[in-house]
């Protein structure tokens, strides 16, 4: 008996799994928030390309790759930067799109990224526009599809300049950051009244100080805040103050419109800040410096007990030099006058207010204080007294230079110049009149903090 010959059994050759990563995107945040929009339109027509693609191996890969809301100008998405970094880790064999467009409309762009994709035998697929990146022709025809989208992606750019600057010249607000004194709603700019109040504040502040250092150091002192909700500084203060929104204007491009909204800012108020502004801070600050109140006047005596008045004098540069000077002097007679004739008002007023806030930090002085304020607050504690004056320490250095020299006359009763040095003595009462007003204002903001 022969024996048949047995027959080979023939194996299908095993298929190289392809793992595929579906890439979608939407330059607008707009419709996102639907339960099927136009993300989850791109993947399901990404993820039945692939299906179609199963005799060849392909598989889905898990992870979702959606930039939503971000443009296809630039390669800064995070989906796309993940993605990228997949592919880096030798995760992902094929990149599929709905359109070329999609991962990018940019050229140069598209360029780094088929790099990317060389480097790591990554092949890219657009399911709308049949091509490979594996040939020549797919290329030719990705570089053609690619100058398409460039162009149209400059051509919407163009237009959107051009929409933005004939609405602007109609006054319209066309987005961008709210400036303090206005409300955007609606697209349009309503006035917010309280904050209104702060801007003109400022412009009428400026208009009075010829400072942005003191107008800064006063809004700090009163607690005002900007419209992101932090202390002034003086770019804040220049910024408002060079803003031509508040005169009712739209600004375009260096051009100004007239705008939709309303003023805040009268046009006599503008002129007179902007004529101060072309005056040169060194002149102003010499007028400032000049303009400063002399904290001891009136309170300063020199060794042979009489008054020293505040008096200054110009430099060859235009600088103001202030001093108090001894009667003797004043009369002619500084011969025969005492040793300290002549004091720099800088110095001595610096060191008076040294050892002003150095006595406040004293327990007698505290104890006295409190004793004096209980005549009107007889429910003030001796801890509240306390409080109220170490409050004074840190507030101090933001006071208004006129609110120091009120504070230094409400507590500083006589200053007596010597050899040894100044001795100051304070006024009892007043330390009361101050710890009563330190209280209610702390009361105040803690009822607005509430």
């Amino acid at each position: 008996m022969t024996r048949k010959p047995a027959t080979a059994v023939i194996l299908p050759a095993t298929v190289k799994k392809v793992r595929s990563a579906v890439y979608t995107r939407k330059s607008s945040e707009e419709g996102l928030d639907m339960a099927f929009n136009s993300l989850d339109a791109q993947r399901e027509a990404c993820e039945a390309y692939i299906t179609s693609q199963r005799s060849e191996g392909w598989v889905l890969v898990p992870d979702r790759y959606d930039d939503g809301g971000v443009s296809g100008g630039t390669l800064e998405r995070p989906a796309l930067r993940r993605m990228l970094a997949d592919i880096e880790r030798g995760r992902i064999d094929v990149i599929v799109c709905y359109k070329i467009d999609r991962l990018s409309r940019a050229l140069m762009d598209f360029a780094k990224l088929v790099e990317v994709f060389d480097a790591n035998n990554v092949t890219f697929v657009s399911v709308t526009q049949s091509f490979s990146t594996t040939t020549s022709m797919g290329r030719l025809t990705l570089n053609v599809l690619l100058s398409f989208a460039q162009y149209e992606r400059e051509l919407i750019g163009e237009r959107i300049r051009d929409k933005v600057a004939a609405s602007r010249a109609r006054g319209i607000w066309m987005g961008g950051f709210v400036p303090l004194g206005y409300d955007a709603r609606d697209r349009k700019l309503l006035v917010n009244d309280a904050e209104a109040a702060l801007v003109r504040r400022i412009f009428e502040g400026f208009v009075a100080t010829e400072s942005g250092t003191n107008l800064v150091a006063s809004l700090r002192a009163e607690g005002h805040l900007t419209k992101r909700g932090r202390a002034f500084t003086k770019s804040d203060v220049y910024r408002v103050l060079s803003n031509r929104t508040y005169l009712g204007e739209a600004m375009h491009k260096g051009k100004s419109h007239p705008g939709e909204h309303a003023a805040i800012v009268p046009q006599e108020m503008w002129d007179a800040v902007h004529s101060l502004l072309t005056v040169s801070p060194r002149v102003r600050g010499n007028r400032t410096r000049c303009q400063t109140p002399a904290l001891l006047r009136g309170l300063i005596f020199g060794e042979d007990g009489r008054a020293m008045s505040p008096t200054h004098t110009r430099g060859r540069r235009g600088q103001i030099y202030r001093y108090y000077v001894s009667q003797s002097v004043l009369k002619g007679g500084a011969a025969d006058g005492p040793a300290i004739a002549r004091i720099a008002a800088a110095e001595i007023e610096a060191a008076v207010m040294a050892q002003v806030r150095g006595l406040l930090r004293q327990p007698e002085v505290v104890l006295g204080a409190w004793r004096a304020a209980r005549t009107s607050a007889p429910d003030l504690t001796e801890a509240e007294a306390r409080l109220a004056l170490e409050r004074l320490d840190p507030l101090w250095e933001e006071l208004f230079p006129a609110e120091q020299a009120r504070i230094i006359h409400l507590l500083v009763d006589r200053v007596d110049i010597g050899p040894g040095g100044a001795d100051v003595r304070l006024r009892l009462e007043g330390l009361g009149s101050l710890v009563r007003d330190l209280g209610v204002r702390q009361d105040r903001e803690g009822r607005a903090a509430a």
